[in-house]
């Protein structure tokens, strides 16, 4: 139970990551890696507050999957892991109002099938 709770924890932190992330990126808008813009790029990408957040989320996301791999096989955790797609597919959806499509619902569908499999061995 603690091996699962430390995985929920771990997916919590990554999905939220993501989505800041994603909050910061919305914020900035598109950019490229071309050399007159990249400086100008990377600036405004350290000081958003979306994205330190996400970063350090992210960081501490890992930190927590350290204390997974620590307790159980990466056979069972890592497919485990995958709810984080779940979650991030859903909150998405509401909070930035990306498309939920019928193959993305299938996939979803899939990953839960997936998930329960792995989680009875």
């Amino acid at each position: 139970m603690l091996v699962f709770s430390l995985i929920l924890i771990t997916v919590m932190l990554n999905t939220a990551a993501q989505l800041l992330l994603k909050a910061g990126m919305n914020q900035l808008g598109a950019f490229s890696f071309t050399a007159p813009v990249l400086l100008n790029s990377a600036l405004r990408v350290m000081v958003n507050p979306f994205i330190i957040t996400g970063l350090f989320l992210y960081v501490l996301s890992v930190a927590f999957w350290l204390l997974v791999l620590s307790r159980t096989e990466v056979s069972y955790a890592y497919p485990m892991g995958s709810l984080a797609y779940i979650l991030s597919a859903v909150l998405a959806y509401y909070w930035f109002g990306e498309n939920l499509t019928p193959a993305r619902l299938i996939g979803i569908a899939v990953i839960i099938i997936g998930v329960y499999l792995v989680s009875r061995t």
